[in-house]
C-alpha cells in the first residue's frame, strides 16, 4: 500500500470517526430558551422588520476593503524580482494611495461618525 493510499484511508476513518461521535456524544435537552431565535443581540418578540442603519454598511464595507488593503504590502519586497519592479511599486501605491484618499473624503464627509 503507498502512502497516498495510507493517507486518504486515515482521513477517511477519522472523518467517519467524527462525524458518529459529534452526533452520539452531546446532550440533546432542548428547553424553551435554546428554541427561541435569537440573534445578534435583537429583541426576539420584536419586530423583524427593523431597518438597519446605512452606516452599519457603510463601515462594514470600509472595514472589509481595508482588510483586504492589508493583504497587498507583503508581497511587494518580492516583486524586485520581476522585470519592472518601479512598475509594481508605483501600481501598488497608486491603490494604496487611492484607498486612503477615499477614507480621507469618507472622514470628511461624516460617513465614519456613528452618532448623528
Amino acid at each position: 500500500m503507498n502512502l497516498i493510499t495510507t493517507i486518504i484511508i486515515i482521513a477517511s476513518a477519522l472523518s467517519v470517526i467524527l462525524a458518529v461521535v459529534s452526533f452520539w456524544l452531546p446532550q440533546m435537552s432542548p428547553d424553551q430558551e435554546k428554541l427561541s431565535p435569537y440573534e445578534c443581540g435583537f429583541d426576539p418578540l420584536g419586530s423583524a422588520r427593523l431597518p438597519f442603519s446605512m452606516r452599519f454598511f457603510l463601515v462594514a464595507i470600509l472595514f472589509l476593503l481595508f482588510d483586504l488593503e492589508i493583504a497587498l504590502p507583503p508581497p511587494l519586497p518580492w516583486g524586485d524580482q520581476l522585470p519592472t519592479p518601479v512598475t509594481t511599486f508605483l501600481w501598488a501605491s497608486s491603490v494604496l494611495i487611492l484607498l486612503t484618499l477615499g477614507l480621507i473624503y469618507e472622514w470628511l464627509q461624516g460617513g465614519l461618525e456613528w452618532a448623528e
